[in-house]
């Protein structure tokens, strides 16, 4: 009987249509260490220069996190890039930490920093006011374990499985800092950005805004270009 039940799942399987690759699950790196959401080979590459102290920045991830993946990754149709455009030591601790635990971790990192913002830069405010300048003189991976811990960040990407030994593995890293430092020189001072969000559409500045039904449209015109 056993030889039947075989020969029975085999036959259901001829003419049945293949298994679409997710492409919301695929994460790569850039030669300049930026993380890129989706097929690499997708029709359309949607770069965003993100700062996580910028309310817009926040604003539109909160929005479009899940309808991009949802109606366009997942697809292959649009791949989505991450470039670090760091404005101040709380957004350059934020960016090493949603870095922390490797490109699987990334996006969900970044959602997860920005959908509270606004809890962790008011600790933030707190800090700046309180012990910033007494830490100053700090060797910078201590100021920025000190500030992790301080503003809550490293809570909040514990609360996503990534260690405290990792945790301050990343904030020791000089080869991400540099990666993250470097990605910000070339967005303020190559590329000239005017602020974040900062969005690229196959290599084209978009136009702004910090809403996902103000960039929709300008991603299916891109899609249907010719």
């Amino acid at each position: 009987m056993k030889w039947m039940v075989i020969l029975i799942a085999a036959a259901a399987t001829i003419g049945a249509a293949p298994v679409k690759p997710n492409w919301a699950n695929t994460v790569t790196q850039t030669a300049t260490a930026a993380y890129v959401l989706g097929n690499v080979k997708a029709r359309v590459r949607f770069v965003e220069y993100l700062s996580f102290t910028c309310s817009h920045c926040a604003h539109f991830t909160n929005e479009a996190a899940v309808p991009i993946k949802r109606d366009y990754v997942s697809t292959g149709t649009v791949a989505v890039e991450i470039r670090h455009a760091v404005r101040d030591q709380f957004d350059f601790t934020a960016a090493l930490l949603a870095r922390c635990g490797g490109p699987t971790k990334f996006f969900g990192n970044t959602e997860a920093i920005m959908a509270r913002q606004d809890v962790w830069l008011a600790d933030a405010q707190v800090y700046a006011a309180r012990d910033a300048e007494k830490n100053a003189k700090l060797p910078i991976e201590a100021q920025l374990k000190i500030i992790a811990q301080a503003t809550g960040l490293a809570a909040i990407v514990k609360a996503r499985g990534v260690t405290l030994p990792q945790i301050n593995a990343c904030l020791s890293n000089k080869a991400m800092h540099n990666a993250v430092l470097a990605m910000t020189k070339e967005a303020f001072e190559i590329r000239k950005i005017p602020g974040t969000p900062h969005f690229l559409i196959n290599g084209k500045t978009a136009p702004y805004s910090d809403s996902w039904s103000g960039i929709e449209p300008s991603l299916r015109a891109a899609i249907t270009a010719k």
